[in-house]
């Protein structure tokens, strides 16, 4: 699935990302979720140590749900969890 978004492979085996197509996509994320009223109804999700702060800063400026660090399976769709959204 991202060997689309691979621009060349290193003889180390790195992946070099393709700049402009993901600069793309990013394009395409960021109008949806400008197109969305309420920005509380947006939940940003990272289960990673090194993304949660990425994920506690976009949802600090945007006005987003945060979920960083583990989180309850069942959130988003057992009622019945004292967590549920």
């Amino acid at each position: 699935r991202m060997k689309r978004y691979v621009f060349r492979r290193t003889v180390d085996g790195i992946h070099i990302i393709h700049l402009g197509k993901a600069w793309e996509k990013l394009m395409v994320a960021a109008r949806v979720i400008v197109a969305v009223e309420n920005p509380s109804d947006i939940i940003v999700a990272s289960q990673r140590p090194y993304g949660s702060r990425a994920v506690l800063k976009f949802s600090q400026y945007t006005g987003a749900l945060a979920m960083a660090g583990r989180w309850m399976p069942g959130t988003l769709t057992n009622q019945i969890t004292t967590k549920y959204l």
